[in-house]
């Protein structure tokens, strides 16, 4: 049996374990979870195929017929392997496909089964006719009349290693990474969801007064991006250092569709002098952080055919010295560094239609200095 037919075994049995459950849907757990569904609705696991323009037109790109992306960005679809082997097609009157990485989806998972292609969430079998259990990290966490609570260890581990882990395409490309195996799910909670003040119940009955964040912080929130990188400036003569350090425990570039660079740009009595590309960023290799595939000799926009690939990344806690050659610094010149960040890279815009503000230039970071 091949890894495709495995795949499809493994999620086939837990659908079909699945659609003996209740379904808690998203709008269910305001009823308790008032600021924390708040959150969520903000965040990027709220988004999927129907209210995620990108994601949708990258997905019907790589395949009409078929939705492969299912596994992770709609794992609660009760005919789960039917939408990846293309037998159904996403339907937006079905709540399990409109929910996108839902509430009840996180919090019910057992295990993550770790493989060469990709990670797999293992669902906890839930007893028939009775209230589900719901999963997380708090001690002694309160039941309700909807479910039943409990800790479990995964979701301080694994957890986010089902989904965010790494995905390599019928090729043995790599076309996502944003973990190692040596990873856990703590580095990513302490970032991505900070403690907020307020319990994680609207009733606060154990008087537990913080709760994790749901909005799931990323690179859409304008002072999160700035957190995750250092820049700094040295001249040697004609030598401009750049030192640029990643703080993250994760790739500077992590999905294929984005690009990261810099601008640099040296001003002389508020005129430029000097600065690191004149017509597109992508002429400065070094600073433009990127994933490019072919298939066989050819570039493709789309990695889901590539047969080869390259990267400029900078990785987990790496630091990077960029040297260029520059005029003279003499007094009162001023060296701009921008660090910005595009959601659809201009390679993906010319395959697929989205809302051209997908392509604008998010500052992440800036720094400027006077000499």
């Amino acid at each position: 049996m091949n890894f495709f037919l495995l795949f499809l075994t493994i999620i086939s049995i837990n659908s079909s374990l699945l659609a003996q459950d209740k379904y808690l849907d998203n709008h269910s757990c305001n009823e308790c979870h008032e600021k924390i569904y708040e959150e969520y609705q903000s965040s990027a696991h709220s988004k999927g195929y129907f209210n995620d323009e990108l994601h949708r037109e990258i997905a019907n790109r790589a395949s009409p017929s078929k939705y492969g992306c299912a596994s992770c960005h709609m794992p609660m679809a009760d005919n789960l392997s039917d939408l990846i082997s293309g037998d159904a097609r996403p339907n937006k009157n079905n709540k399990t496909h409109t929910d996108a990485i839902s509430c009840f989806f996180c919090h019910t998972i057992a295990y993550v089964k770790t493989s060469h292609k990709f990670n797999v969430n293992i669902k906890a079998r839930q007893a028939k006719n009775y209230k589900p259990t719901l999963y997380g990290r708090l001690d002694n966490p309160d039941d309700s009349d909807k479910h039943s609570s409990s800790s479990n260890p995964v979701y301080g581990k694994k957890v986010c290693m089902g989904c965010h882990s790494h995905k390599l395409n019928d090729n043995n490309i790599t076309i996502f990474k944003a973990m190692e195996d040596k990873d856990n799910s703590l580095s990513c909670i302490k970032c991505h969801m900070p403690e907020l003040d307020g319990g994680a119940e609207k009733m606060d009955k154990r008087s537990r007064g913080q709760h994790s964040s749901h909005k799931f912080l990323g690179i859409r929130d304008k002072e999160f991006r700035k957190k995750g990188m250092d820049i700094a400036i040295d001249v040697n003569k004609n030598i401009l250092h750049i030192t640029i350090t990643n703080k993250t425990t994760h790739p500077l570039i992590v999905q294929p569709a984005r690009v990261k660079f810099l601008e640099i740009t040296i001003f002389r009595d508020n005129k430029i002098i000097w600065k690191n590309y004149k017509n597109h960023p992508k002429e400065d290799k070094q600073a433009y952080f990127s994933y490019s595939f072919k298939s066989g000799d050819k570039k493709v926009i789309l990695p889901v055919t590539a047969t080869s690939s390259k990267v400029n990344n900078l990785y987990a806690k790496e630091s990077r010295t960029l040297d260029y050659n520059i005029p003279s610094i003499i007094k009162d010149d001023k060296i701009s560094i921008k660090l910005f960040v595009k959601l659809a890279k201009d390679d993906c815009m010319s395959v697929i239609d989205v809302n051209k503000e997908l392509n604008k230039a998010m500052l992440m970071k800036s720094i400027d200095k006077i000499w």
